[in-house]
C-alpha cells in the first residue's frame, strides 16, 4: 500500500508509512515520537518532517493499551467562569505538558450529583490521574476514587486526611484571620457576603464564630448562588442594610461580589471605608486598581496548579511524596477599602 493509496481510500496514515517516507524504520519513528533525545538529530529532523508531511498522528490509545499508561490527567472544578479556577487550569495544563501529560477538564457546577456522574465516567477512562476541587464528596464518589488505585490530588482546601494528596489552604483559618483583621481595626458590626457553596460557607462560619469569640455581635450571613457575580453584591448589600442598617464591614467570598458591594455602596451614597469597610477574597487583577483600590485575600492559584502538576505526575510514576498535604497558604493585602 503505497502513501497516496492511503491517502485517497481514507486508510489511517500508520508509523510504517512515516518511516517509509522518513528512510528509516518504524523503531526509529517510535524512538524519535517517545524520546526524541535518544535519536540524532539529523534523523529526528527527517521523521518530524516526514510526520508533518503524511499528518500522522500517533494512536494515543493504543500506546496507552500497550503500557496501561495513557498520560491524561483529568480535572474536575465547581465552574469554568471563575478566574482564580481558569489560572490554576492554566498553570495544571502548563505543568503537565512540560512532562508530556494533556488535561481533560470537566464541570461539576457545584452539584454532588454532577461530580458523581463525572467522576464514574472518568474512572471508566483510566486516566493517569484526576485532579480534584476541594475535599467534599459524596461517600459513593470517594468510595469510588479510593477503589480506582488512581492518582489523587485534591486542592483549594486543606484537611488532614485527604484520599491521596492535597494542595491548598485552609478556608477557616481564612475567615478567622479576615475576622480578626476587621476587629483589629475596631469594626464592631460585621457582615459576610458569601457564595452558597461549601467552600464559601465554611469561610463565612469562621468569621462568624472569630467575631463571636471575640465580643463582638453575631455577625449578619448573607448567601447568594454559585458561581457569584457582581450583580450578586449590588443585592445582597441593599439586603444586608436592610437587616442591618448600621453594618460597618463586609467580607466577600470573591472579588467580584466585592466590587458589587462597592458599586452599590456608591449608588447609595455610603462611603467606604468610612461607613463600611469592605474585604474581598482571590486578589483578582482589578483589584489594586478600583476606587478605593479593594482590600483581599491572595491565593495564589498558579502556585496550586503548578503543585498539582508536580503531584500528580510523581504519584502517576509510582514515586513517594515528602508530604501528601501541601499548604500555600494565604495572605490579605490591605489597600483602601479597609
Amino acid at each position: 500500500m503505497t502513501l497516496q493509496r492511503a491517502t485517497a481510500s481514507h486508510l489511517s496514515i500508520t508509523v510504517n508509512d512515516v518511516a517509509r517516507v522518513a528512510g528509516v524504520s518504524a523503531m526509529t519513528v517510535s524512538r524519535v515520537l517517545n524520546r526524541p533525545d535518544s535519536v540524532p538529530a539529523g534523523t529526528v529532523e527527517k521523521v518530524r518532517a516526514a510526520v508533518a508531511q503524511t499528518g500522522y498522528v500517533p494512536n494515543r490509545a493504543a500506546g496507552a493499551l500497550r503500557s496501561s499508561r495513557s498520560r491524561l490527567v483529568a480535572a474536575v472544578v465547581p465552574t469554568l467562569s471563575g478566574p482564580m479556577f481558569l489560572e490554576t487550569l492554566e498553570a495544571l495544563t502548563a505543568g503537565l505538558a512540560e512532562r508530556g501529560y494533556q488535561l481533560m477538564v470537566g464541570q461539576s457546577g457545584y452539584s454532588e450529583a454532577r461530580e458523581d456522574e463525572l467522576l464514574a465516567d472518568i474512572i471508566g477512562r483510566r486516566p493517569d490521574g484526576i485532579v480534584l476541587t476541594g475535599v467534599l464528596h459524596t461517600a459513593q464518589g470517594r468510595q469510588r476514587l479510593l477503589a480506582s488505585g488512581i492518582p489523587i490530588v485534591e486542592t483549594w482546601d486543606l484537611i488532614p486526611d485527604p484520599i491521596d494528596v492535597l494542595v491548598g489552604f485552609s478556608h477557616e483559618a481564612v475567615g478567622r484571620a479576615v475576622a480578626g483583621f476587621f476587629a483589629d481595626r475596631g469594626r464592631q458590626r460585621l457582615a459576610v457576603i458569601g457564595g452558597d457553596d461549601p467552600r464559601a460557607r465554611r469561610r463565612a462560619e469562621a468569621f462568624a464564630a472569630e467575631a463571636q469569640a471575640r465580643g463582638l455581635a453575631a455577625p449578619v450571613l448573607q448567601y447568594v448562588p454559585a458561581p457569584t457575580r457582581l450583580g450578586h453584591g449590588r443585592t445582597a448589600l441593599r439586603e444586608l442594610l436592610r437587616l442591618q442598617p448600621q453594618a460597618d464591614a463586609v467580607f466577600c467570598s470573591s472579588d467580584l461580589l466585592a466590587l458589587g458591594v462597592l458599586t452599590e455602596a456608591r449608588a447609595a451614597g455610603i462611603e467606604v471605608p468610612a461607613q463600611l469597610a469592605v474585604v474581598g477574597f482571590g486578589d483578582l487583577n482589578f483589584a489594586a486598581d478600583l476606587e478605593p483600590a479593594l482590600t483581599s485575600v491572595r491565593v495564589d492559584p498558579r502556585q496550586i496548579g503548578d503543585l498539582a502538576a508536580q503531584c500528580i505526575v510523581t504519584r502517576a510514576c509510582g514515586e513517594a511524596l515528602a508530604s501528601r498535604v501541601i499548604d500555600v497558604g494565604f495572605s490579605i493585602v490591605e489597600r483602601a477599602s479597609s
